[in-house]
């Protein structure tokens, strides 16, 4: 689980109580400040971090006040003594290094290895760095933090090599950064628990619009996306990861259904087939319930025949999902089965997802309504 501490380095005096009363309402980790005076304001429920000055020694009362003191260091020899001074206190105990050259960044490397607390600023706007720095801290027992600049940046970071950094350290403009850097802490999506629906019918209709969502990612083989006729019910359709007999495969693209098919997103969230666009985001499943974020690189809507499948769940309820009528649209059944939809007949198994609410402008909602 990653974490965040609140810079008020830089925070106007008149905005401090309010940043300060929002890092504790979002329980973010910690409060950072070179100021002893200010973190002995602070209260109990936060891990106060202080980063002196480079040019102030130490208050001898530091240990007292602070939870963590981080050290600022750019050489060698100067991580090398906090190293040793730290062995008897390595939770409360860590480093700052601003990475300006390669050799500050090898200072940053080490240190990400070997102390308990490293919190990395980078001079230049490149992640190669931070790439660099994350490979390296990779397996160790220590936690490193990264400095971001604003929101955008932090969002950045967080998914650098797929795994970003451990922590994010971020100067507020206002208490309303404080509340965004907790929502982007908290974008794991959630497993779904996926049902077993069993087919009805399968019926061809003609001609309609269906839309390819192509994605800037990779599907696994087990992967795909979650799409159905009705807000309570979807369907788990397969991405065209797996060998065609005429065509290359195309790891990145979910022939999805008809452009007025729901999609499930993240934070459980539906949008039309006709609304996404390049940059928005779906929710990639596995056929175990494992979610992710995937940002959609490119919809394609054309006109094609048409077929509609009718399928219900163990519990009863009736799911329908209207697809591009061709045996190289497929869907997943249980144990990651990829099922042809032309091939499809009343009895097969497929994997769906059943949802509680029904919904309005894609939002859950607990309001009557009937879809058919």
């Amino acid at each position: 689980m990653k974490f965040a501490w609140t810079d008020l380095r830089s925070v106007p005096d008149d905005l401090r109580p309010g940043v300060v009363d929002a890092a504790v309402h979002a329980r973010l980790e910690g409060v950072l400040d070179d100021r002893l005076d200010v973190l002995r304001t602070l209260p109990p429920t936060v891990a106060k971090v202080l980063l002196p000055r480079p040019d102030a020694p130490l208050p001898a009362e530091a240990a007292e006040a602070a939870d963590i003191v981080l050290t600022p260091v750019g050489t060698a020899a100067e991580l090398d003594k906090l190293t040793l001074q730290s062995e008897d206190d390595r939770a409360r105990t860590g480093a700052f290094v601003e990475v300006v050259d390669d050799a500050t960044l090898k200072v940053a490397c080490a240190a990400a290895r070997t102390l308990a607390n490293t919190l990395v600023k980078f001079r230049d706007p490149t992640k190669i760095p931070l790439e660099i720095v994350i490979a390296a801290a990779d397996h160790s027992p220590g936690r490193l933090i990264c400095e971001a600049g604003d929101l955008e940046e932090a969002g950045i970071i967080v998914d650098v090599l797929e795994k970003g950094s451990d922590g994010l350290l971020l100067a507020p403009r206002d208490a309303n950064d404080v509340f965004g850097l907790t929502r982007l802490l908290q974008q794991d999506s959630p497993d779904l628990a996926l049902s077993t629906l069993t087919v009805r019918s399968i019926e061809h209709n003609g001609l309609g619009d269906r839309v390819c969502v192509d994605t800037c990612s990779h599907f696994g083989q087990d992967e795909g996306i979650l799409v159905g006729s009705y807000a309570h019910g979807f369907i788990l359709c397969v991405s065209e990861t797996h060998p065609l007999p005429y065509m290359p495969t195309r790891p990145f693209r979910v022939n999805a259904g008809a452009l007025h098919s729901y999609v499930l997103g993240a934070d459980n969230r539906t949008n039309y087939l006709s609304e996404l666009q390049a940059g928005s985001t779906v929710l990639g499943v596995t056929t175990e319930g494992r979610t992710r974020r995937i940002v959609v690189g490119r919809v394609k809507l054309e006109s094609r025949p048409m077929l509609t499948i009718r399928a219900v769940s163990r519990s009863g309820v009736e799911v329908s999902l209207a697809v591009q009528d061709d045996w190289h649209v497929r869907v997943l059944g249980p144990g990651a089965a990829v099922l042809n939809v032309t091939e499809l007949k009343p009895g097969d198994e497929l994997l769906g997802y059943i949802a509680d609410d029904q919904r309005h402008v894609g939002w859950p909602v607990g309001e009557f309504c009937i879809e058919k």
